[in-house]
């Protein structure tokens, strides 16, 4: 089960569904979630979080009507597969290509047109 790094606000004006189901959205679109991860059950996550289960599940049913997270009855709910897991992975793969071009020296805008020379080549 994975470990969830996720806060929840009593002072924020947001309700704390919204803010549990932003942040693991945030988490799954990062990267740091990935299709397979098993979030922890809704009444572990809300014990941690000193929620009301009904918190977390409304967070989860959101999530899941957003083709983000799969429940599997006993198997608990995990992160989905999906269109996601593609723009994640992509994500991950862009923020390591920064990285690497700045520690080389190259510019944003060189790299970009890296980027865009290499898009033309395919």
């Amino acid at each position: 089960m994975t470990q969830l790094d996720v806060a929840v606000d009593p002072a924020s004006h947001e309700p704390p569904f919204e803010q549990v189901r932003a942040q693991v959205e945030a988490l799954v679109r990062s990267g740091r979630l990935v299709p397979g991860d098993r979030l922890p059950t809704v009444r572990g996550l809300a014990t941690g979080l000193g929620l009301a289960a009904n918190t977390v599940a409304r967070a989860y049913k959101e999530l899941e009507a957003a083709g983000l997270v799969e429940t599997r009855g006993r198997a608990g709910t995990v992160v989905a597969s999906g269109a996601h897991a593609a723009e994640a992975a992509l994500a991950a793969l862009a923020s390591r290509f920064v990285v690497a071009a700045r520690e080389a020296g190259v510019a944003d805008a060189a790299a970009v047109e890296i980027v865009r020379r290499a898009q033309s080549d395919r």
